[in-house]
């Protein structure tokens, strides 16, 4: 990863490779610029004169041999207008210089950061959106190409300038922490990323141990046999048709009292989705193994609260499973009895991730958890009603959605509510058994969570369904076509909120 530091002082006194001066659009004359435009005699005023640049969102001009300066060369960033500006923007920002640096070679750069203050209070927040954009510019996922597709590497080293130093340490800390929320990001892209081919249950289930040994953490697996006499019937309905043996994955992290309550996090493990007995189309089903992106995120996650040593007790469940169609897979109209004793008619094999995550939710009672959220890849639906810009959120508990939907707004990692009125339970009653796993094409996301609400009903819960946000379908500065580790920054800026 790029090495973040930070350093108080004059940006046009500094010596560095490259000075990055970010300017807002219909702000040239600023005191910084007019005092460098006199010190580059005027060459600064042509420029903006020409239109050259103008500071509308997305330009950058490189100046070389600005001898008039102690830097090497003068990088003007354009930041758009201030009006509009949000922490996503300084994020995609910092992504944006890092890439267009190091396709020029340029390893190092100095930018100055004062001018990134959105509102009043929150120049922390604004430096660590600007490292998060700085760090995740250089993720890759190139562990089997025989030749990188990127010889030159990230940016090496950024220095981040800022006013004073009575606000150094605070954000040397904010630094330190975006880094390691891009870590869990990482990590859950790499997940995501991996191929279904060495992606099984077992993998997943060997990268919760390796987390848990890193960090400290308490690690319980639930192997077929476990899963087999507890009763988790729905889940192991949509392991059946894979030769790949299930797991439960459980993560827990004490950084609480002894007497608190946890959080409870469970997100879907569905490793390769073929669809089962009800197929999926083959167009873009290599796709599918990105089907595990809740469980992923909650992995990514568990990981950044145990190195920001957060104060809250958390316990991660995965079930981790395949759904394959074969001679022994679970059929439509089976019906399987759950973890909770609810029988569930199997209307489309392919809805199966609320199967296996009713038998986690059931599970997770055992800890008696203050809050429980769930993150999946759950439904189509939930592309066509809000595309790939945001996570669908519902609940039944208010105060709960509201509390994440703010996360998401802090961290920019958007929210939208859908409503799960009782009405929508009558969508999902079976003729056969007491529930069914699928209510038809209306509302789809609306009725998968209606369906997860049958075994949350006695917990403080949400749904994310991060079917839209969990895959890049094309390359963006920090975000490279693939897996994009969604979740992890909103569940760890949530349950910073409630520390």
């Amino acid at each position: 990863m790029t090495k973040i530091s930070i350093k108080t002082g004059n940006p046009l006194k500094q010596k560095t490779t490259c000075l990055v001066l970010p300017v807002y659009e219909g702000q040239l004359k600023s005191p910084l610029l007019t005092e460098l435009d006199s010190l580059l005699q005027g060459r600064l005023k042509k420029i903006f004169r020409s239109r050259e640049f103008s500071g509308k969102a997305g330009e950058m001009l490189l100046l070389h041999s600005v001898n008039e300066i102690p830097c090497e060369r003068l990088l003007l960033v354009a930041l758009g207008s201030k009006k509009q500006a949000d922490i996503s923007g300084l994020r995609s920002l910092g992504s944006q210089i890092a890439v267009y640096l190091t396709e020029r070679r340029i390893g190092r750069c100095l930018i100055d950061s004062n001018p990134l203050q959105l509102r009043k209070g929150d120049g922390v927040a604004a430096i660590a959106a600007l490292t998060e954009g700085l760090l995740l510019a250089g993720y890759r996922f190139d562990a089997y190409r025989e030749q990188k597709k990127d010889e030159t590497g990230p940016l090496q080293a950024a220095t981040l300038l800022i006013g004073t130093t009575r606000d150094k340490a605070a954000t040397e800390v904010a630094t330190r922490e975006a880094a390691a929320v891009c870590r869990g990001i990482c990590l859950a892209r790499d997940l995501v990323n991996q191929p279904g081919n060495c992606k099984s249950p077992l993998f997943l289930a060997e990268t919760a141990q390796k987390i848990a040994k890193e960090q400290g953490l308490r690690c319980t697996l639930l192997p077929k046999a476990e899963l087999e006499k507890q009763g988790f019937g729905a889940l192991l309905g949509v392991a059946q048709g894979s030769v790949r043996d299930p797991y439960l994955i459980v993560l827990e992290y004490h950084g609480g009292t002894s007497d608190e309550r946890p959080v409870a996090l469970v997100g879907k493990g569905v490793v390769f989705d073929a669809g089962g007995i009800s197929l999926k189309s083959a167009d873009k089903m290599d796709e599918m193994k990105m089907d595990m992106a809740g469980g992923a995120a909650v992995l990514g996650a568990i990981q950044t609260v145990a190195e920001l040593q957060l104060p809250v007790n958390l316990v991660a469940v995965v079930p981790a499973v395949e759904n394959l169609p074969s001679g022994t897979a679970y059929r439509p109209g089976d019906i399987l009895t759950s973890l909770s004793g609810k029988t569930i008619e199997v209307l489309n094999t392919d809805a199966e991730g609320r199967l296996i995550l009713a038998d986690a939710l059931t599970w997770v009672g055992q800890y008696n958890p203050r809050v429980v959220i769930d993150l999946a890849t759950l439904t189509g639906a939930c592309i066509v009603a809000l595309g790939h810009q945001a996570t669908a959120v519902l609940g039944n508990h208010d105060g709960l959605v509201r509390e994440l939907i703010k996360a998401g707004e802090r961290c920019g990692d958007r929210l939208w509510q859908l409503p799960l009125w009782d009405a929508y339970d009558a969508l999902i009653k079976g003729d056969f058994a007491d529930i069914k796993n699928s209510g038809g094409r209306a509302a789809g996301t609306i009725t998968a969570a209606a369906f997860l609400k049958q075994f949350a009903d006695d917990y403080t819960w949400a749904h994310l369904d991060i079917a839209g946000t969990a895959w890049a379908y094309k390359a963006a500065p920090g975000s490279p076509k693939g897996g994009t580790g969604v979740g992890v920054r909103l569940l760890v800026e949530y349950l910073r909120g409630q520390c």
